[in-house]
C-alpha cells in the first residue's frame, strides 16, 4: 500500500537516497546532494503556500518509509503535468502505479484539472507501462536536449478527465 504525504524538513536524507544510482540515469544523471535536497524541500513548502497553487509535491511512502517523490504541476487552468521518481530498490512493486492513481484522482477532483500529461525517457519503458496502467495514452514524442547537445525523443502521454457515463 502506498500513501502520499507532504514533504517535510526531515526528508532530505530520504531524497538523497531517491535521487541516486539508477533512479537518476534518465534525469540529471547526478546524485542530489544534501544541500540540494534541503532546497528542494524549501521550494516545495514555499509552493504549497502559493495562491493559486501551481505545484504540489508529495513523498511516496511504502513499507513505512519515503521511497519516492511525485509532483503535479499546473500548466494552465485546465492542464497539468505529472512526474515521479522512485528509489531503485523499490522498483517493480507497483508503487509508482499506486502513487500515480492517487495524484490523478487529486488532479481531476481537488485541483480541478481536465487533462494530464506526462513523459518519460525512451530508455525507461517501465515508466510508460505505469502511465498506461493508469489510463494514459501515448500521444507522440517531445525532443529534449541531452548533455551532449543532441535531442532525445521522450515519449509523451495524456489522460483527459474521464467523462461521466450517460444516464439511461
Amino acid at each position: 500500500m502506498v500513501t502520499l504525504r507532504a514533504l517535510g524538513p526531515d526528508d532530505a536524507t530520504a531524497l538523497t537516497r531517491i535521487y541516486s544510482g539508477a533512479s537518476i540515469r534518465h534525469t540529471t544523471g547526478k546524485p542530489l546532494t544534501l544541500d540540494q535536497a534541503h532546497e528542494k524541500i524549501r521550494t516545495a513548502l514555499a509552493r504549497a503556500t502559493e495562491t493559486p497553487r501551481a505545484q504540489w509535491s508529495w513523498g511516496i511512502v511504502a513499507t513505512g518509509e519515503m521511497i519516492g517523490l511525485i509532483a503535479l504541476r499546473r500548466r494552465s487552468s485546465s492542464m497539468g503535468t505529472l512526474s515521479y521518481i522512485l528509489r531503485e530498490d523499490t522498483w517493480g512493486n507497483g508503487y509508482a502505479t499506486e502513487a500515480v492513481k492517487h495524484v490523478v484522482d487529486f488532479a481531476f477532483t481537488t485541483a480541478g484539472l481536465e487533462r494530464l500529461e506526462a513523459m518519460h525517457h525512451p530508455a525507461n519503458p517501465a515508466s510508460g507501462r505505469v502511465l498506461a496502467k493508469v489510463g494514459f495514452t501515448r500521444t507522440g514524442t517531445s525532443d529534449r536536449p541531452a548533455d551532449d547537445g543532441t535531442a532525445v525523443a521522450y515519449q509523451v502521454y495524456a489522460l483527459p478527465l474521464p467523462q461521466a457515463p450517460l444516464c439511461r
